[in-house]
């Protein structure tokens, strides 16, 4: 008998202390789950002929300006209780918005019921993490960076063909360089149909891509290879870029 007691009074007493602890939530997930069927969440956005609402980034750019934000501790005092606010009891007397975007988009409805104070504070802390203007312009700048490469280059960065090769000095693959020395026609195969037996000394064996990559990238590919990327020295790869890492067979 005293143990059940015992027992019961643990679990009472567990019960009162976990009623106590705060719920950690997600932004990231919670913001897709409750804003993207409204609002384009991409940095920078995409663009759509009916959106239903302007983009977050413009949304938190316009936000963060409005309310004059110039230090982070105005995030907690400022941004996060406003969101907190707005979506609950959303308004045109409280929105930042301009005419126009009234005009266009209408005041949003408002999400009581659809999302917590809790849920909103992580939502809004993700929001004004990520949207940030510094971070958006060397997103800008690298993109340019990006765009600036030879169509060829483009498409070696964007399928990790610099996870194995490099301009000049042979690693997991051979160089560029050595490769630009094959026929034409032999290096189209090897992209698209793989490297096995066709490199003496490399014991890694590079995948087919023709699954991949089109005809014309293949093209544009092995063009480069033999016409750009001799030329080039060994640089850091631009900081945009998306290096695939595509398992290779032994």
């Amino acid at each position: 008998m005293r143990y059940v007691a015992a027992m019961i009074a643990v679990w009472l007493l567990t019960g009162c202390f976990d009623q106590g602890k705060k719920i950690k939530y997600d932004g990231e997930t919670l913001i897709e789950e409750k804003c993207a069927v409204c609002h384009n969440l991409k940095m920078p956005p995409s663009t759509y002929e009916d959106e239903k609402a302007p983009p977050m980034m413009a949304v938190v750019f316009h936000l963060k300006d409005f309310m004059k934000i110039t230090m982070d501790d105005e995030k907690y005092s400022k941004f996060i209780p406003f969101v907190q606010d707005y979506v609950i009891h959303p308004s045109a007397k409280k929105s930042y918005c301009d005419k126009e975007s009234l005009k266009t988009y209408g005041v949003m409805p408002s999400q009581k019921g659809n999302v917590t104070e809790d849920e909103l504070e992580a939502i809004a802390s993700y929001m004004y993490d990520f949207y940030d203007q510094q971070k958006y312009l060397k997103q800008m700048q690298a993109k340019a960076d990006f765009d600036a490469l030879p169509k060829g280059e483009q498409i070696a960065r964007k399928n990790g063909c610099f996870n194995c090769h490099s301009f000049e000095k042979k690693g997991v693959g051979p160089s560029f360089s050595m490769i630009a020395k094959r026929d034409a026609k032999e290096i189209k195969d090897t992209i698209a149909n793989g490297s096995h037996g066709k490199w003496e000394g490399f014991h890694v064996m590079m995948p087919a891509f023709k699954s991949h990559l089109t005809q014309e990238h293949i093209l544009t590919l092995q063009q480069w290879i033999q016409k750009d990327a001799p030329k080039k020295q060994e640089t850091r790869p631009v900081k945009n870029t998306i290096e695939t890492p595509w398992k290779v067979k032994k």
